[in-house]
């Protein structure tokens, strides 16, 4: 029986090193030939003379790979296996030893004994199904393990070849980068020159208005100093002839005549003002302005530069202005190029609904003030066309304009939303309805 349990186990030990036999090879081929030699000596001691103990070598062996089993880490695994048959080996191993060496002794227990081969069968039976459970889990997890290893050197030589077409595309990249480097310097001065001729254009559109706002007054001064003139012959000549009367008469009408002449030459100066302060350009330097001034200067200038345009253009204005908004802080410069800007616009877009000659139809820009909560507001309105809906959301972009092409650089909205919201921490909005016109909302904080 020794012979036979012994073949058993060394065969059970050899499929539990299966799993890695890379770390167990040495012990395989030992069990290996463990297994033939048992099987050999079984064979002999099955055709030698019962009064030959040849058994005791299979008990031997036995013994051997129990006590491996249980010293050795390798086969740690394996001794729930090594548990469940050592019992039944240790009744066998009486048996056959009592049976050989001690006859009357076991004819007299052989009772106990077979009770004790038949518990030790019991025992290994129900503790061999549950090893053969966990030889199954082990098994599986160590699959489970090789697969994962596997997985993983795949991974790594992915890994490798990947770095591989990094590095190739990050060489690939750089060239790129230094090619869109160069690209977008070359943007970057083209974009500067694009902005500053659009503030060139800016510039000469107030130009234009103020050669026709500024004729006006300076016709007055004209007139009334050649009336003065005038006056003055006459009040010569009434005091010659000593007419009092008529002579205070013609200096109180004189005086008059100056009064106006000073109103218009302060208009007339305001006006001047008003274009130096947008040509100098944008500034950091904040000041206290009159809003409700500069936004009535603004919508004459560019209804004038509108019409120096176009000689047969005619709009209405109408401006409604809340005592309310007063003094507000902000850069005079940047401000009056944003309404001038969009006041330009407005009267573009009347302009160009105009020439349609819809039966009815009146070109009007409305500009009013107003204060809300802690903001001062400037609405812009015009029943032009409106904006389309799908370029709402661009209007504000870069470059992006819905005029002709060569009607307008895209730029003048986007530095208007530049200058309220980041030089002035204000907000600026549009809003629209095609067919009926567009309105825009400039709001700056009230200080």
């Amino acid at each position: 029986m020794g012979f036979l349990i012994s073949i058993f186990l060394s065969y059970r030990m050899r499929q539990f090193l299966a799993l890695e036999p890379e770390k167990h090879g040495k012990w395989d081929e030992l069990l290996k030939r463990i297994l033939i030699i048992s099987a050999v000596l079984l064979a002999i001691a099955s055709g030698l003379n019962k009064h030959v103990p040849m058994f005791l070598a299979g008990y031997g062996i036995l013994f051997w790979l129990c006590w491996n089993i249980y010293k050795l880490p390798e086969f740690s695994g394996i001794r729930s296996l090594m548990f469940s048959i050592a019992p039944l080996g240790a009744v066998t191993f009486l048996d056959d030893t009592f049976s050989f060496f001690l006859p009357s002794f076991y004819d007299e227990y052989d009772y106990f004994i077979q009770i004790g081969i038949i518990g030790g069968w019991v025992w290994f039976i129900a503790t061999f199904i549950s090893f053969q459970k966990q030889h199954k889990a082990l098994k599986t997890e160590r699959e489970l393990r090789q697969k994962e290893s596997k997985e993983a050197q795949l991974i790594a030589a992915r890994k490798a070849v990947l770095e591989l077409l990094v590095q190739e595309r990050t060489s690939e990249l750089k060239d790129q980068n230094e090619k869109l480097q160069q690209a977008l310097n070359d943007l970057s001065a083209a974009q500067t020159q694009l902005i500053h001729s659009e503030k060139m254009a800016s510039l000469g559109e107030l130009t234009a208005g103020i050669a026709h706002e500024i004729q006006n007054p300076l016709n007055f001064i004209n007139n009334f100093s050649e009336l003065n003139a005038e006056l003055a012959d006459e009040l010569k000549h009434a005091l010659d002839n000593g007419d009092t009367e008529e002579a205070y008469a013609i200096i109180n009408d004189i005086k008059n005549n100056q009064q106006k002449v000073v109103h218009h030459g302060k208009r007339a100066d305001s006006i001047v003002k008003s274009m130096l302060q947008h040509s100098r350009g944008s500034g950091s330097t904040k000041e206290q302005i009159n809003l409700n001034d500069l936004a009535d200067e603004c919508i004459r200038l560019s209804f004038h530069g509108m019409r120096a345009k176009e000689k047969s253009f005619n709009a209405k204005m109408e401006t409604h202005f809340s005592d309310e908004v007063g003094q507000v802080e902000a850069v005079p410069g940047d401000v009056s190029r944003v309404l001038l800007n969009i006041c330009t616009n407005a009267f573009y877009a009347v302009m160009q609904k105009s020439k349609k000659q819809i039966d009815g139809y009146s070109p009007v820009v409305v500009l009013e003030t107003g204060v809300s909560n802690d903001k001062v507001w400037v609405k812009i309105k015009d029943n032009g066309d409106g904006i389309p809906p799908e370029a709402l959301d661009k209007i504000f972009q870069p470059f992006f304009t819905t005029k002709p092409t060569g009607e307008g650089t895209g730029l003048g909205l986007s530095m208007s939303y530049d200058i309220i919201k980041k030089g002035h921490n204000g907000d600026i909005r549009v809003e629209s309805v095609p067919g009926m016109g567009a309105s825009f909302i400039i709001e700056l904080p009230k200080k």
